[in-house]
């Protein structure tokens, strides 16, 4: 910190001055100054303003061309009376500033660094206007922030980039907040409307307005996206999403692209969206004002007509828009006027169908959808419709015209009738009735009229039929109004529309100066602080122009009324009526068809044409009443107000011309209309509260982020937001709770000023810092500053600051100075004392080197004389050696060099020679041929000559007397030709002089369509090459002119033939011309056609994989429902499903929110199918063992298949827990149910056998008895033998024969089955094969489009039965193991049975002695049947937790419910278990779902069911969970049932009381942990926060009601003991407190993310200590190891970001290395956001973003993705329950 204030004072003595003058008059400032004279002149007074200037340093504003202002700093001291300031710019240059003598009117004031960039635009010190636009600029280009407040209004900057700030979790963190607490958002906004609605049950309003492209109509849909968001439908359909559905359908029907802005809304709207007495939506109604007809018809260079017409092009291929007979949009006049038929990035068959889906989403069948398709068709048909003339005043279409045709067979009139309507009109008169025809203009103006009144019908239509699908049954008990309206227009020609929108712009700033001085006078009020009237500017004689009696609207009202009214006329009457009485009316010096009104923003001069024509907005009747006959059903519908209308006009009255001239003065003009439903809008927003949303379009060139000063300043002026700064500042604009002041302006003062009364505390402290006492008013709970003051009191603290910083810099520097000199001082008698001991021991050693250096030197020199000589001499020999070598090849190669010069001489002397003699050969073949060349022509003239003559032909051609004859008629044809050609040459001659300035014109005009052809290059490269070839021809032309007329005047003999030559040459270019013109006709044909062949198959190709992605996507989702939901089908209806099936192309527009009701729907079947099965088991398992007769075996048989029973069981449980090791049943295929399968099967075969056998020896038993009676009585006996055996045989014969047929009839009836199922199948695949080759003979029909949808809707149906068979397939073998397992089971008990009895049975009775032994008990509590309600009622309704807790042993219900359970279990009740446990689960869930608010019920309960669920498995004799047990706990095990499925039920409720735990725990710390670990100042005075300006935060709170992080450790501590004292296991509270943690790290970081008052150094340092502070108390607790510190990583991460260094490229890297657990885009967020609270900070650099976002995306690429969201969400840790032993029997 020292460092950087040394820095700043050496920056200040540094800077270089030069001397350069500019002049401050400016035109702005003078108009400015005008308007405003307070504004910028006086921001905290002349006195106060010439004081600081005296002080020197001082920042002002001075005005500029180009940047409106510039910022200048005071490099000489100002004393009063100076004419001069000595200014310094911030580039360096210096400058001096004239002050006006007259006026004395010094430069604005900057404001101080640190309130730069504010949230709040009233929260500067000083409010002018180069204050707000500065800070508008820093906000918006260097943060990235689109939205400022300025009071009450919220400025939006369109930023002209999609930005990730108004996803799902950014409307959560607005949700419940208060505007102050936040940083500026539209939802900021909504939220405040929505609760203000809730609080005060006031109806609210957020009026939304700026000019086209300043992002009006995004900024409403998200206002209304966020009411939806937040609340909940009243009914059973979601009304939130047709609310919503409403905006695609309106920007297609209403919006365009203009030059500003490619989605502009042409018409305002209000929309009411209703709410019930919970405010929860309703419905919706809207309202519209002003469409732009116009448009429908015209549309200027560069700008489209509606989206609609553009996306039915677009659409035209599909099979239902064939009928329609659409193309291109190029190919009709109303879509391709201003020849921009795409917008970038924009698909219009894309927008096309969002349009239809929002048209079903409202209720509109497709039906009436196509019959609206159909109208629009029609009008574009309406536009290509061709008038033409007959005559100067007459006017018809062809009958023929294929336009009309379609129109007319769209719309259902007749095609004759509407073609005579068009081009003629009916006038009535007193006695007659005239048919009169009309021009071709007249007849083309009102087919422009009909199209605009249909379309103008048809959007009211649409209007209506949305209103009538947002109506609700239910009540509104209030609403909130979201009006979307134009803002202030000002255009090179302002006609009608402008004028009524500045009109609306006039009432709407009207209204809100109102309400902005309503607003400032109630706060003084309030505060009860002495005040004065503030004046400000009332635009009420501008409204009163315009529409009080006699003004602009009556005047043209009753021009319109007038029979030759005229616009001339009217403009008189205004001159006549306003010009001189009226100060905000004036006209033009250079016209007599305009006027100007000086309106709030600016003076706007308005053309007259047209105005009456548009007020009036007529049409043809007749075409009107040709409509109302249409066949269509649509089409009667848009006119039943006329017909209405003419009922109500058309009364008997005397006179038979009074009735139409009655009905034409009763119809109301387009401003009557206007004017009334502007007064409904103005008494609806007064009878509401309003909000205001000023929307600013940045620049024209639609750049992001870049700020456009001029433009902007233009905008800040028009829509009154320095308006609302001039009575800020007029009044009090700065205002400070008493405990803010106190907090921040501590240092101030002394500790003997502290007193116990703060606000006694802060009055004696302002009485001495400031001296007049009108600069500040004091009232009940804030102080009150006027402008400037602020600044003053920041300076004195900066000063403070500055003064104790240089204090404590002095003290260390002085302690490090005397610490490094003692060191020094020490340092340097060591250093001299051994630096004394080795310079004695250098000099010995130096003598003892010198010795022995001269016998060295002695030997050295002997030597290096030798080697010298050695080496001389043998260089003396080489350099001999190699001069000899070179001279002998210096010689030779001269040699060589002469021998090869003579040969090359005589080969170039020979190529000479011969050169020589082939160019004199040339040369006489050249005569030669040129004297035989002249003798071939004088024979060639004497042949033509004779073949010209008459006599040769005879000669030649005896024969050809006819061609002769045909030959002289065609030369008395070519003599004619001749004299009209000397005519026309003649003529020539005369005109030559207008063809050379024609020619000059039509070269400017060709080198205009030359620049034209360029441009159009890439579209039309046809037309290039006509232009090119059309000018050379005409180069041509004017050659062979010039060459004819000077042969004419040499060679007049010879004109005759010159003319046929001529003539030759003119048909021949001719012929040429027409062949190139039809080729370039063709080619571009062509072109044509490959481009819509080329876009056609890219539509194709588009909409294919379209298809194919929409299909995969429909079938991953269809198998995911299916893997959820495979029991789901035996429940539902078959039918229903298989339309579901059919119908799966909807699945696209199936609504969220039924699928999720659905979804629980069947989670909620699954689970009651489930209990079903089980109740249906263990009945049928009771009946079982009722029903079973236990039969009499032998014993030898009895143990034999007890051992082979106990072995096949054996075998099962090895071959089950090798398989699997959990407890569940093998998957089919598997091993284990292979085997399984086959011991059942064995055992289902023997079981048979021993029925077979047991009614064998039932049957011999009872023949047995039969026969002994027999034998007693008969007298017979003798015919038999003596033992019966014969009797016996026959009986037994027949009971076999018996068996057999049985069998017999089994296999026929199995044997019949098979056959049945096979009949099915073939008939099934008949079916198949049938449909299949139907659908191949459609598909072959169809075209490919529906060919490949009809394929994929059999491909769905075709999955969807297979699907559905597979599933019964898989419910069959569900069944079949079903019975399979209980079959298992009841063989299980058998078996353990017999094991007991045989055990029992073989042990030897022997006599025992009896003792007593030591009481024990089992762990049962016995309870009686039907007692369970009251059991549960008293161990779960009734029983208080705290009680328990503290009384008691924790997990007390567990246990007793456990030791019933256990009771249940040893006499074998099945039915009371179940009853049991099924009480217990819903009692628990009935405490859960009444009390969940409560953390201890919760946690209670919690606890209980953890130790109840920890109890089943530990008792269940599942071998996993008795690992742990005693032997004594083992015998308490479970010996009847297998509770697994009742675990995991009380598994489940576990987890929902887990979270229920959470989700309260949420809701307690939620509200303060912002409070905690954000807002509250551990140390005021140094790290007070910065004046917020008219938005308060709500935590401007007195300190004893500040929340701390003591009050955040008091409840964490209370949810820990809490949960230790209800015997929660301490993994389970690990994790609990581990959510805790993160829930604490999401929300702060959440928060910082969106609050730019919070990212600063000192608020960096406040969350570390409050981190340290969490980490201590889990330090405290012996938490550390529960994962806890490791989720506030990113917080704690963040903090250091605020607090590291951020200049240079190594800091960034630092930053990239600490920072692994924030994303790019929250890192990147924080360093925007950072905000200097003290004027020793500084703010990031946007070079040093840049620097982090690319380093970042290097460093960071594995650790984190580059994500949109910057917010954390809070998500759900999954929870684990561990398994602990404890024992029922040690507590009883």
């Amino acid at each position: 910190m020292s460092e950087e204030v040394e820095g700043a004072v050496t920056l200040e003595e540094q800077q270089e001055t030069e001397d350069k003058v500019i002049s401050p008059e400016k035109a702005e400032e003078a108009k400015l100054k005008a308007r405003y004279p307070n504004l910028g002149a006086k921001p905290g007074g002349s006195d106060f303003l010439r004081k600081r200037l005296q002080k020197g340093y001082a920042r002002v504003w001075l005005p500029d061309a180009t940047e409106v202002w510039k910022s200048a700093e005071l490099i000489k001291d100002y004393t009063p009376g100076d004419l001069t300031l000595y200014l310094q710019l911030e580039d360096g240059t210096v400058v001096e500033y004239k002050i006006d003598p007259r006026t004395k009117n010094l430069p604005p004031l900057r404001n101080p660094n640190i309130l730069v960039g504010e949230n709040d635009l009233t929260a500067l010190s000083y409010l002018h206007e180069p204050a707000v636009l500065h800070n508008l600029k820093v906000r918006f280009v260097d943060s990235k922030l689109i939205y400022t407040y300025c009071g009450i209004v919220l400025v939006a900057i369109n930023p002209y980039e999609n930005l990730p700030i108004y996803e799902a979790d950014i409307i959560n963190a607005y949700s419940g907040q208060n505007m102050g607490d936040m940083d500026p958002h539209i939802f900021a906004v909504a939220e405040e409307a929505y609760k203000q609605m809730a609080r005060d049950e006031r109806n609210q309003s957020i009026i939304v307005s700026g000019e086209s492209g300043a992002g009006k109509t995004v900024s409403a849909k998200y206002a209304m996206r966020y009411f939806a968001t937040v609340s909940c439908s009243s009914g059973e359909t979601n009304v939130e999403e047709r609310v919503l559905a409403s905006s695609p359908i309106m920007e297609a029907l209403g919006n365009a692209k203009t030059t500003r802005n490619d989605n502009s809304s042409r018409f305002g709207k209000y929309i009411e969206i209703g709410f019930d007495k919970k405010y929860c939506i309703t419905g919706a109604n809207m309202r519209t004002y002003l469409l732009e007809k116009s448009r429908v018809v015209f549309q200027a260079h560069g700008e489209r007509n509606y989206h609609i017409f553009y996306q039915l092009c677009a659409s035209s291929h599909l099979s239902e828009f064939k009928a329609f007979k659409l193309g291109c949009a190029d190919d009709f006049h109303y879509t391709n006027q201003g020849q921009s038929p795409v917008i970038d990035r924009v698909d219009d068959a894309k927008e096309m169908r969002n349009t239809r889906k929002a048209f079903s989403l409202l209720g509109i069948s497709e039906n009436e959808q196509m019959e609206i398709y159909q109208i629009l068709a029609a009008i574009l048909h309406l536009s290509n419709v061709e008038v033409k003339d007959q005559s100067a005043d007459r006017s018809s279409i062809l009958p023929n015209d294929a336009h009309l045709m379609v129109f007319c067979e769209l719309m259902g009139v007749a095609c004759e009738e509407m073609a005579h309507w068009l081009c003629h009109r009916k006038l009535k008169t007193t006695s007659e009735t005239y048919v009169k025809p009309v021009t071709k203009m007249d007849a083309v103006n009102g087919r422009d009229a009909l199209a605009k009144h249909i379309y103008a019908r048809l959007f009211n239509w649409i209007v209506g039929s949305i209103n009538n699908a947002l109506k609700s049954a239910a009540k509104q008990h209030s609403f909130i109004g979201v009006l979307d309206i134009y803002g202030f227009e000002t255009f090179d020609v302002n006609s009608f529309e402008q004028f009524c929108i500045n009109y609306a712009n006039e009432k709407l700033q009207q209204q809100f100066n109102l309400h902005v001085f309503k607003l400032e006078q109630e706060e003084y009020m309030r505060e009860e602080i002495p005040w004065r009237l503030i004046d400000f500017y009332d635009n009420q004689p501008c409204i009163n122009l315009i529409e009080a009696k006699m003004g602009i609207l009556d005047l043209l009202d009753e021009e319109c009324k007038m029979p030759k009214g005229s616009d001339n006329t009217w403009a008189q009457k205004l001159y006549n009526t306003l010009l001189k009485q009226n100060a905000h009316f004036d006209k033009p010096r250079l016209s007599n068809r305009a006027f100007i009104i000086h309106h709030f923003a600016d003076k706007v001069e308005y053309q007259c044409e047209g105005f009456l024509e548009k007020n009036k907005d007529t049409v043809n009747e007749e075409q009107i009443n040709v409509l109302k006959k249409s066949k269509f059903n649509l089409l009667p519908k848009l006119f039943e107000d006329d017909e209405k209308a003419t009922v109500s006009t058309n009364k008997p009255t005397s006179i038979i011309g009074r009735s139409s001239q009655t009905q034409r003065d009763n119809k109301k003009t387009v401003g009557l209309q206007f004017r009334q439903s502007l007064h409904l809008l103005m008494d609806t927003l007064n009878a509401t509260t309003p909000h205001y949303v000023r929307c600013i379009k940045p620049n024209d060139h639609k750049a992001p982020f870049t700020l456009d000063p001029v433009r902007a300043v233009q905008q800040l002026r028009a829509c009154g937001i320095l308006e609302t700064i001039r009575i800020s500042a007029a009044g009090f604009p700065s205002r400070w709770t008493y405990q803010e002041f106190f907090s921040r302006y501590r240092v101030l003062m002394k500790q003997n000023d502290v007193l116990s009364d703060k606000k006694q505390t802060c009055r004696n402290l302002l009485e001495k810092l400031i001296e007049d006492q009108d600069k500040y008013q004091f009232g009940k709970n804030k102080i009150f500053f006027r402008a400037g003051q602020v600044a003053y009191l920041e300076k004195l603290r900066s000063d403070k600051l500055r003064m104790a910083c240089v204090r404590i810099q002095k003290t260390i520097r002085c302690w490090l100075a005397r610490k490094k000199y003692l060191r020094m001082r020490k340092s340097a008698i060591i250093i001299q004392r051994h630096v004394r001991g080795y310079q004695a021991r250098c000099y010995v050693q130096f003598l003892r080197r010198t010795r022995a250096a001269v016998v060295i030197q002695k030997n050295v020199r002997m030597w290096l004389t030798r080697r010298q000589y050695r080496q001389q001499r043998s260089a003396a020999i080489t350099l001999q050696c190699f001069l000899r070598a070179y001279m002998a090849r210096k010689q030779y190669y001269k040699l060589i060099f002469e021998k090869k010069a003579v040969v090359i001489q005589r080969w170039v002397k020979g190529w000479l020679t011969r050169q020589h003699y082939r160019r004199i050969m040339a040369a006489v073949v050249l005569l030669q041929s040129c004297a035989r060349r002249m003798k071939a022509k004088k024979e060639l003239k004497k042949l033509k000559v004779e073949a010209r003559s008459v006599e040769h032909y005879k000669k030649l051609n005896i024969g050809m007397e006819n061609k002769i004859v045909q030959l002289q008629h065609k030369i008395n044809e070519q003599h004619k030709e001749n004299r009209e050609l000397s005519e026309r040459l003649s003529a020539v001659e005369k005109t030559q002089s207008m063809e050379r300035e024609k020619q000059s014109r039509e070269i400017e005009n060709l080198r205009k369509s030359e620049e034209e052809a360029r441009r159009k290059a890439e579209v039309f490269p046809s037309l290039l090459e006509q232009l090119s070839f059309l000018q050379h021809e005409l180069e041509n032309t004017l050659s062979e002119k010039e060459g004819l007329e000077k042969q004419m005047n040499v060679y007049k003999e010879q004109i005759q033939q010159e003319v046929e030559e001529l003539n030759m040459k003119n048909n021949m270019l001719s012929t040429e011309k027409n062949e190139l013109n039809t080729l370039i006709l063709e080619q571009a044909q062509q072109l044509t056609e490959i481009k819509t062949n080329i876009d056609n198959t890219k539509q194709l190709e588009k909409d294919l994989s379209e298809e194919r992605s929409r299909y995969q996507s429909l079938l991953s989702e269809h198998l995911h429902l299916e893997e959820r939901h495979r029991d789901l089908k035996e429940d539902m209806n078959f039918s229903i499903v298989r339309n579901f099936m059919d119908s799966i192309n909807f699945w696209s527009t199936v609504d969220l929110s039924v699928l999720l009701k659905l979804q629980r729907r069947v989670k909620e079947l699954e689970q009651e199918k489930q209990s079903l099965w089980q109740q249906l088991d263990k009945r049928e398992e009771a009946q079982q063992e009722k029903a079973k007769v236990r039969t009499e075996t032998p014993r030898q048989e009895l143990e034999y298949e007890n051992k082979r029973l106990k072995q096949d069981l054996n075998e099962l449980r090895k071959s089950l827990t090798n398989e699997n090791s959990e407890a569940l049943p093998p998957a089919p295929g598997s091993v284990p149910y292979k085997i399984l399968l086959e011991q059942l099967n064995s055992s289902n075969e023997e079981l048979e056998m021993r029925k077979e056998e047991v009614l064998l020896l039932r049957s011999h038993m009872v023949r047995q008895e039969a026969l002994k009676h027999k034998v007693k009585k008969s007298t017979d006996i003798h015919t038999l033998n003596e033992d019966g055996e014969l009797w016996l045989a026959y009986e037994g014969l027949k009971e076999t024969n018996r068996l057999l047929e049985c069998q017999m009839q089994e296999q026929e009836r199995v044997l019949s089955e098979k056959y049945r199922k096979l009949l099915e199948e073939m008939n099934k695949l008949k079916e198949e094969k049938e449909q299949q080759q139907k659908l191949l003979a459609q598909n072959l029909l169809l075209p490919e489009d529906a060919r490949i949808e009809a394929s994929l809707k059999h491909e769905i149906t075709r999955l969807a039965s297979e699907n559905l068979e597979l599933m019964e397939q898989h419910e069959k073998q569900e069944k079949t193991m079903r019975k399979l397992k209980k079959q298992l089971k009841f063989l299980m008990r058998k078996s353990t049975q017999q094991k007991k009895n045989s055990s029992l049975m073989n042990a030897p009775v022997r006599a025992v002695n009896i003792t007593r032994k030591e009481k024990d008990y089992q762990g049962m509590l016995e309870y009686k049947k039907g007692d369970e309600s009251r059991l549960l009622k008293s161990l779960v309704l009734e029983l208080k937790p705290r009680g328990v807790a503290v009384n008691f042993i924790p997990g007390l219900p567990a246990y007793i419910i456990f030791m019933c359970v256990r009771y249940a279990d040893s006499v074998n009740d099945d039915e009371g278990v179940s009853t049991l446990l099924n009480l217990t689960i819903t009692s628990i869930k009935g405490v859960i779902k009444k009390r969940g608010n409560d953390f201890e019920v919760v946690s209670f309960w919690l606890a209980n069911a953890c130790r109840l669920m920890h109890c089943l498995r530990q008792y269940s004799g599942d071998e996993v969970y008795m690992i742990h047990n005693t032997a004594k706990q083992n015998e308490h095990c479970l010996t009847n049932f297998e509770l697994s499925e009742y675990q995991q039920v009380i598994c489940d409720l576990a987890i929902q009381i887990y979270r229920q735990l959470i989700k309260c725990m949420e809701d307690i710390l939620q509200p303060i942990i912002v409070g905690c670990m954000l807002e509250h100042e551990t140390v005021h005075g140094v790290l007070g926060s910065k004046p917020t300006g008219l938005r308060k935060r709500s935590t401007s709170l007195p300190e004893e009601g500040a929340v701390t992080v003591e009050v955040l450790l008091q409840h964490l501590g209370l949810f820990h003991t809490t949960m230790s004292q209800h015997g929660m296991d301490s993994d389970l509270i690990k994790q609990v407190v581990k959510q805790q943690f993160y829930i604490i790290c999401a929300v702060t970081l959440n928060h910082l993310l969106l609050r730019k008052d919070m990212c600063s150094w000192s608020k960096g340092l406040q969350i570390r200590y409050n981190v340290w502070q969490l980490e201590e108390w889990l330090a405290e607790k012996e938490l550390a190891d529960c994962g806890a510190k490791e989720t506030l990583e990113p917080l704690i991460q963040a903090a250091q970001l605020l607090q590291i260094k951020k200049k240079t490229e190594a800091d960034a890297q630092a930053i990239c290395t600490m920072c692994t657990a924030l994303t790019t885009a929250q890192i990147v967020k924080v360093l925007s956001l950072y905000t200097p609270v003290i004027e020793f900070e500084e703010r990031v650099s946007t070079t040093f973003i840049t620097i982090i976002k690319v380093s970042n995306w290097k460093v960071l690429e594995l650790w984190a993705r580059m994500q949109l969201l910057n917010l954390v969400i809070v998500i759900l840790f999954s929870c684990h329950f561990t398994i602990c032993a404890f024992s029922c029997c040690r507590t009883f």
